[in-house]
């Protein structure tokens, strides 16, 4: 059995340039283990429905479903932050792009 090394382009946080990024500037995709994508909002349907349309489109650009560990929902009561924090805690290698890179590489060696 061979095992074989993946080249991945990824950006200073680690993440594939392709990953779409949370689209409002209270949301982010945050740097620990199983990578929180983070959507903070004052209204709670409004962080879910952001984060179910990062969650399809983040979909959509991996070609398959994002391997989701867990979901958290906190708060925060300090004055002047959006009092909800919605984390989905991802798994790394979804967010890096390996799937896109396996599929990639498959598709490349199929044609080549």
């Amino acid at each position: 059995m061979t095992e074989e090394t993946i080249q991945l382009e990824l950006t200073e946080s680690g993440l594939a340039p392709g990953l779409p990024i949370p689209a409002d500037s209270r949301d982010q995709v945050q740097d620990v283990p199983y990578r929180p994508v983070e959507f903070r909002d004052d209204d709670l349907p409004a962080a879910l429905e952001r984060c179910a349309g990062w969650l399809r489109q983040a979909q959509q650009w991996l070609g398959e479903p994002v391997d989701v560990l867990a979901v958290h929902l906190d708060y925060d009561e300090r004055e002047g932050v959006p009092y909800y924090d919605l984390k989905l805690l991802c798994n790394e290698e979804d967010l890096a792009g390996v799937p896109v890179a396996l599929r990639d590489r498959r598709d490349s060696t199929a044609t080549g």
